[in-house]
């Protein structure tokens, strides 16, 4: 059951859900409206909205500005194996925002779903930076 929840928006939702099913294990549970889906992974749930549609995170705010995809917040997935989870990736033709970056507590590196939002993949190198330190 997922005990986390992020939105993001996503110019086509349909687009999204296929992306996130087809390349990151994600599991779709509600796609009750063109401009909405829901999707678990783990612990995780991510509601996926297109700008302005109607009502829900995707509407217009009272200053009329409108959600848009992108920028540099995102959620990280934990992987264990990353280069080869990267040449997967890279052999779907999913777009990457650079190589992958060698860190201390573990390496990662940042993909974009088909909207531009970033979604990062970490391996940890130490087992306090792991999701479970336990299975390190």
């Amino acid at each position: 059951m997922a005990t986390v929840s992020v939105r993001y928006i996503v110019r086509d939702v349909d687009a999204a859900i296929d992306f996130y099913t087809r390349h990151l294990g994600f599991t779709e549970v509600m796609h009750p409206a063109p401009t909405f889906a829901m999707l678990t992974r783990g612990d995780l749930r991510l509601a996926l909205s297109a700008p302005g549609g109607p009502g829900g995170g995707g509407s217009t705010a009272a200053d009329g500005r409108v959600p848009e995809p992108g920028g540099w917040n995102r959620f990280a997935l934990e992987v264990t194996d990353l280069p080869a989870v990267a040449e997967r990736l890279r052999a779907a033709g999913v777009v990457f925002r650079g190589d992958l970056v060698e860190g201390v507590g573990g390496d990662q590196v940042v993909v974009e779903d088909p909207s531009g939002n970033p979604v990062e993949l970490f391996a940890p190198k130490r087992a306090e930076a792991r999701l479970d330190p336990a299975t390190g």
